[in-house]
């Protein structure tokens, strides 16, 4: 299990906001009061949702120390208790100091136990440092204090900022100085079939610490030529998807926590463990799924990345043949354009689905069988433009977290490659509409995803 007891997440823009207030230019400390959410689970999720900033001229600031009126944490403990949130104070450090000096410990002292009896929730610090790491803490009944394990933020790049460490260049994509940091981090994978099961297998190999697959379905016969590690017995014993990749993944990495949820991801079971990692992975083949996986990555500030192929065929005179093979990629982050704002699926879509629930089997296959479209086959030999694909997803996770381009990664928001002419475009961030339909960082505030389906029942 990974040896993490709380994470700090960040959203880009917010951390933007954080260092232009903080590093104003004149080598002086700044400050500000952060809001956040939090949830609590094997471990607690500390989700940020508004940046107070205390205004330069309020302050007496120095090169090693600052001070604010105490008006300025009256007015975000007045805040706090009307959102439900807590509060970190944070400040900077312009000379890069990674760490909390005397004068922080002091301050806290007399800071800590104030916020708490504002606001009777737990309360923290953190600094920034020049290139933006963010180090923090907790402290619980303003007294108690615990190191954050981690503080992270997923935007055009992924950064990663664990307590202790010195700052220094994050490790080389490819090396096991990166399989030592992916050792310290949690995945999620919703849908373990054709790409899921692939995607799910790289991440393991390249060694993430703990893996959550979400798969309700069970192991059939025509889908054993392209889910990895499955076999005839799996197939005859109606063997769950997710029980069969655990084991799989349990036999060559004995020091992976590996869990597998059996339910549709629309369930609340499944949202509440998908919501404890620390990236999301959408290998679903229905517009209900990647619907869900956009709410997750907004309401817990997940990155997520979402794979798809397709085959298109028409009919040619008497035969039918191939128009194109085809993938995508899409990387989202908390608080960029979503699937829905990016097309990848509508309301339309959701309609369309809810009324086949009447009749599910039916549906079920269509989808399946939705790989080559237009012709129907029972077990569509696609293991190869598969691979193609999930492969290309788990690389967009590799050069968002350890970059290794050329250029920067906020061109390659999406990319789509066609193997019948041998192409692959590239989309920017830009490239998209932003409806901002999803809220970020409100966590597990009920109603769960803002979904009343997902409503905790009273009992």
């Amino acid at each position: 299990m990974i040896a993490r007891r709380s994470t700090l997440v960040l959203s880009q823009s917010l951390v933007e906001r954080l260092r232009a207030h903080l590093f104003p230019g004149d080598g002086l400390e700044a400050a500000g009061l952060l809001l956040f959410g939090y949830t609590s689970g094997r471990r607690q999720k500390l989700l940020a949702r508004e940046w107070l900033p205390v205004p330069h001229e309020a302050c007496q600031r120095h090169s090693d120390y600052i001070t604010w009126p105490g008006e300025y944490v009256e007015k975000a403990i007045a805040r706090a208790e009307e959102n439900g949130l807590a509060i970190i104070a944070v400040h900077s450090h312009p000379g890069g100091l990674f760490a909390f000096s005397d004068a922080d410990e002091k301050s806290d002292r007399f800071l800590m136990p104030a916020l708490y009896h504002g606001t009777d929730q737990v309360c923290g610090s953190a600094i920034m440092i020049p290139d933006g790491a963010v180090r923090a803490r907790l402290y619980s009944s303003g007294a108690h204090m615990q190191p954050i394990d981690l503080v992270s933020c997923a935007g055009d790049d992924i950064s990663y900022w664990w307590d202790g460490d010195v700052p220094r260049p994050r490790p080389m994509a490819f090396t096991s100085r990166m399989t030592a940091w992916l050792k310290q981090l949690s995945v999620c994978v919703i849908g373990v079939s054709g790409t899921g099961s692939i995607v799910a297998e790289q991440l393991a190999r390249l060694g993430f610490g703990e893996v959550i697959l979400i798969d309700f379905d069970k192991v059939e016969w025509r889908n054993l030529n392209r889910i990895l590690n499955s076999s005839e017995a799996d197939a005859v014993s109606e063997t769950l998807k997710v029980d069969m990749f655990a084991a799989a993944i349990r036999s060559y990495r004995s020091d992976c926590e590996v869990i597998g949820i059996p339910k549709n991801i629309s369930t609340r079971d499944a949202v509440l463990a998908a919501c404890e990692a620390d990236l999301l992975l959408s290998c679903v083949d229905t517009a209900e799924g990647r619907h869900i996986a956009d709410r997750l990555a907004a309401h817990f500030l997940m990155p997520l990345l979402d794979v798809g192929v397709s085959i298109p065929t028409r009919m040619a005179g008497r035969e039918r043949v191939i128009v194109e093979v085809c993938g995508r990629i899409d990387y989202v982050p908390p608080g960029g354009s979503s699937l829905l704002d990016r097309g990848v699926y509508d309301a339309s879509n959701l309609e369309a689905e809810y009324l086949a629930q009447a009749a599910p089997d039916a549906h079920r296959r269509k989808l399946e069988d939705g790989y080559l479209r237009g012709a129907t086959e029972e077990a569509p030999s696609v293991i190869a433009l598969n691979m193609r694909a999930a492969s290309g997803c788990v690389m967009e996770f590799i050069a968002r977290a350890f970059p290794f381009r050329h250029e920067p990664n906020n061109g390659f928001a999406r990319a789509i490659f066609t193997l019948t002419d041998g192409c692959e475009d590239r989309f920017a961030e830009s490239s998209f509409p932003r409806s901002e339909t999803f809220p970020l960082g409100c966590g597990a505030q009920e109603p769960l995803l803002g979904l009343p389906a997902l409503a905790m029942r009273q009992r």
